[in-house]
């Protein structure tokens, strides 16, 4: 075997791909149980990101540690890295003066987590391009009105993102709207956007889910995130259920529905970010 091929070998087995594979096992481990079965195509996700990537690849290598900890970030949220679900992204470390990696969550999985919680029946998170029609009066409306039309070339330059819930009762979670000026606030906090490599970051990449990520962020202020609520929720259950001497263990099923007993489940007005109605 040559020398060059010996090299090649080596650096297949010893680099950020195979070290991947090398803690599957601690990976399944942090997954959420649902995820756990396929932790061989999350592996392999990821592992075929970093050979499209050299960028990622050299900052996954730069610094293994840092790589894996973003990545049991990602598999304990329960989230694919390198989808916008979960950005894998290589910033600038100054300290270091190397590339390193760093995972931003995107817009679907901030929705994801917000379904596994249990508490919502659907997700809206959407755009407002100039050219679109949105209407939303706090107090007057139970949620947006929003027309596009479809047959445009052109809608025209992003305006605005809004997010809200509907939760299992059929109430209107708080109404997020965004404008321009939060959108651009957002934006000057992400140290991807503002590093070495900016181009890289999904801010540049995908600014549309970006914005929309954005606004799905702030919802969570207002919406469960994390199915570790059932679980609170059960345990909580469990507890009343020994005290009271009582041989049924609760199940999901059993419990409540989620927030039926907070006093502002009902429609809640919306955050507007001018303090006034957008049209």
């Amino acid at each position: 075997m040559s020398n060059t091929i010996s090299s090649a070998i080596a650096t297949r087995d010893t680099g950020p791909g195979a070290l991947i594979a090398q803690h599957r096992g601690d990976i399944e481990l942090v997954m959420p149980s649902h995820m756990q079965k396929r932790v061989g195509a999350w592996i392999r996700t990821t592992q075929g990101l970093l050979r499209r990537n050299e960028k990622l690849l050299e900052a996954a290598q730069n610094d293994p540690g840092q790589f894996m900890a973003v990545l049991m970030d990602a598999a304990n949220l329960g989230l694919v890295p390198g989808t916008e679900q979960y950005y894998l992204v290589p910033r600038w470390n100054k300290k270091k003066r190397a590339t390193e990696v760093t995972g931003v969550r995107g817009y679907q999985g901030e929705i994801e987590l917000m379904y596994r919680a249990g508490a919502v029946s659907s997700v809206i998170v959407e755009v407002v391009y100039e050219n679109d029609r949105f209407e939303y009066r706090p107090g007057r409306d139970e949620r947006p009105l929003h027309e596009i039309d479809w047959d445009s070339v052109d809608r025209g330059e992003l305006r605005l993102a809004y997010a809200y819930a509907v939760m299992k009762d059929g109430a209107t979670s708080k109404v997020v709207v965004l404008n321009r000026g939060h959108i651009a606030k957002a934006m000057a906090k992400s140290e991807s956007a503002n590093g070495k490599y900016p181009h890289l970051s999904p801010w540049s990449t995908d600014t549309e889910a970006m914005w929309l990520k954005t606004a799905a962020h702030r919802l969570t202020k207002w919406v469960p995130t994390s199915a570790e609520y059932i679980r609170e929720q059960l345990r909580a259950r469990a507890d009343v259920a020994a005290e009271q001497g009582s041989t049924t263990v609760p199940t999901t099923a059993a419990l409540p529905q989620p927030l039926e007993d907070d006093p502002d489940d009902d429609v809640i007005e919306a955050e507007l970010v001018d303090g006034e109605a957008v049209a």
